[in-house]
């Protein structure tokens, strides 16, 4: 009789999910507002037999599944909210609510991981207890950091947290790893600039927001060239400069915005205190005082180095050494999956979305997660329970 190998019993579900993930794309729900999906997770969980435990992070699901003796315990995430962009793609499973759409593929993260969840329910060849972490409000709000405020994993212990994201640009049935600091740190920065506004034919008589904000911005391009290592990566980018309603009345204020991200904690420290001391020294130079709002947000990313070569050895067995990125270099985009990795050990692996003709990146108005994806990522998570649950 045939034994059904891994990927045939995940083929076996697929069709179920792919279904699933069009339903949740159709029914996007930005941070903290996924009710709706929340309760479908709910009740698929609780459908193949985990306990499901909810309200951590306002709208998270964690279900548990514990099977034979095992004390180990392994956490796997995934995130569930959409973006606030007005989707473009056209296709038949489009949006449904004008302004919100699943632009970053965080309906493959949860499809995919029910899909493991629902193979893992139904062959149970695992010893231990497996945590499913679906988890609200990534993009921006911080829902990781949420959970653990409330507890995650004091009432979940996890001896290793993992999750993915999917990477446009990188072939379908392919995982990407990187040890280490593998996403950046991302903050914000609110600048506002007092001065004393008058007659743009007299500027003596004002006190000049718009030249000080200048000069501000400026001097911020002296940080990375000047203060961080050129071995390290930092950006410092001004994104919003505004001040000002006609050419001829000098203002009173001006307002900058900043995103500034790092791959070091250290260098992190410094940039904060660097753009202080220069947008405090440029405003006082011109006769401006300077506001500044430093609002730190996700910190960087770093994946532990035994987890890490753990995931890309199970990923290799599954796939073969070929589909395996090895040391994938880091972005600096950032994922709040951070939070976790601070408490726990673990790793924040990639999953390719394709690249061929057409691949769109994630936050773009005619992106959508690739279904072809699901069966590698469903695998992967399947197999990584059965190998660190023994």
């Amino acid at each position: 009789m045939h034994r059904l190998t891994l990927h045939e019993e995940i083929a076996a579900v697929l069709p179920e999910m792919v279904a699933l993930r069009h339903h949740i794309h159709q029914h996007p729900e930005l941070a903290f507002e996924e009710h709706a999906t929340s309760d479908l997770v709910a009740e698929r969980l609780a459908a193949w037999g985990y306990e499901v435990h909810r309200g951590l992070g306002g709208t998270g699901v964690v279900g548990r599944l514990r099977h034979g003796d095992g004390a180990k315990c392994i956490g796997l995430r995934a995130d569930m909210d959409a973006l606030p962009i007005v989707e473009a793609t056209g296709l038949a499973y489009a949006s449904r609510h004008h302004g919100k759409m699943h632009a970053c593929g965080h309906d493959g993260h949860t499809a995919t991981l029910l899909a493991a969840a629902r193979h893992l329910a139904q062959t149970r060849r695992f010893n231990g207890t497996l945590n499913l972490i679906f988890q609200p409000a990534e993009e921006g709000a911080g829902g990781a950091r949420r959970m653990v405020e409330d507890g995650l994993f004091e009432r979940f212990p996890c001896d290793a947290i993992f999750a993915l994201h999917n990477a446009p640009g990188q072939p379908v049935g392919t995982l990407g790893f990187r040890s280490g600091a593998s996403l950046a740190s991302a903050d914000r920065v609110v600048i506002e600039l007092r001065g004393k506004g008058g007659h743009a034919a007299m500027p003596h008589f004002s006190s000049d927001p718009i030249v000080a904000g200048a000069a501000v911005v400026m001097a911020l391009q002296s940080i990375v060239a000047r203060n961080v290592d050129p071995l390290a990566s930092a950006v410092v980018t001004v994104g919003l400069f505004q001040s000002g309603t006609v050419n001829n009345v000098i203002p009173s204020t001006a307002r900058l915005e900043l995103s500034v991200r790092a791959l070091d904690r250290e260098v992190r420290k410094l940039l904060r205190q660097r753009i202080v001391d220069i947008a405090t020294a440029q405003a006082t130079s011109l006769g401006v005082v300077a506001d500044i709002d430093y609002q730190e947000g996700y910190p960087v990313l770093v994946n532990t180095d035994a987890e890490t070569a753990f995931a890309a050895q199970v990923a290799t067995e599954l796939l073969g050494p070929q589909r395996v990125l090895l040391d994938r270099p880091a972005v600096m985009g950032s994922e709040d999956f951070a939070f976790m990795l601070e408490h726990r050990p673990g790793c924040y692996l990639f999953l390719g979305n394709g690249d061929g003709a057409g691949s769109c990146m994630v936050h773009n108005p005619g992106y959508d997660f690739n279904d072809a994806a699901m069966a590698t990522g469903a695998a992967y998570w399947s197999l990584l329970v059965q190998r660190y649950l023994v």
